[in-house]
């Protein structure tokens, strides 16, 4: 083979490889959003977003030094097609059509959910402590959403069986809330000044 020929097989199959790595990014961002790593050509991993975690950032009644996660929610817009009717038919006096009606095509959009955004009090990240990840990540393997190993590090598996924790009651979100972390046992609950504990 000259070396014309295997430059141009090259060209080839370094061409191939790239429609191959942008058909697979497109298609993992049409599920989910791609962050793919291209190297020589080739996709090497995909990795999940990060959740969105906010400090002391949250809506405007947080109080200073909380942190918030928020969920979004985008809207559900709908586009109806629909006939206008720009000249009516010609009719004869013995109901014979002498020219039909005239329409044209017009179209609209309405929207079917409106956007919604939910602030939910979060865990900050210095409470995200390898010990912490573990308890977190064992209080979710009882319960049979996380089936990995406690590693003490939050990575995809981990962030899967949370957003499965709290989608059940309502929160569609990966990032812990403070909230669903006190019903894990993970967070005690602040009692309100002046409560009088229980004795023993």
């Amino acid at each position: 083979m000259t070396p014309t020929r295997r430059s141009f097989g090259h060209r080839i199959a370094r061409l191939r490889a790239f429609v191959r790595a942008s058909l697979a990014c497109a298609g993992v961002l049409f599920l989910a959003g791609c962050n793919a790593v291209l190297q020589n050509g080739a996709v090497a991993r995909f990795m999940e977003p990060e959740p969105i975690r906010v400090l002391a950032a949250g809506p405007p009644n947080a109080v200073p030094g909380t942190c918030w996660g928020r969920e979004q929610t985008p809207a559900i817009i709908e586009t109806e097609t629909y006939q206008v009717l720009i000249q009516p038919a010609r009719i004869a006096s013995d109901g014979a059509v002498l020219e039909p009606p005239i329409y044209k095509t017009d179209t609209r959009q309405r929207i079917v959910r409106e956007r919604r955004e939910l602030w939910f009090e979060a865990l900050c990240d210095s409470q995200f402590t390898p010990e912490f990840v573990a308890s977190l990540q064992r209080a979710l393997a009882v319960r049979g959403l996380y089936a990995g190993p406690v590693t003490g590090s939050v990575d995809a598996r981990t962030r899967n069986a949370i957003r499965s924790y709290q989608k059940a009651q309502g929160l569609d979100s990966a990032v812990l809330s403070l909230a669903a972390a006190r019903q894990l046992g993970l967070v005690t609950i602040d009692r309100p000044e002046g409560l009088a504990r229980p004795n023993g």
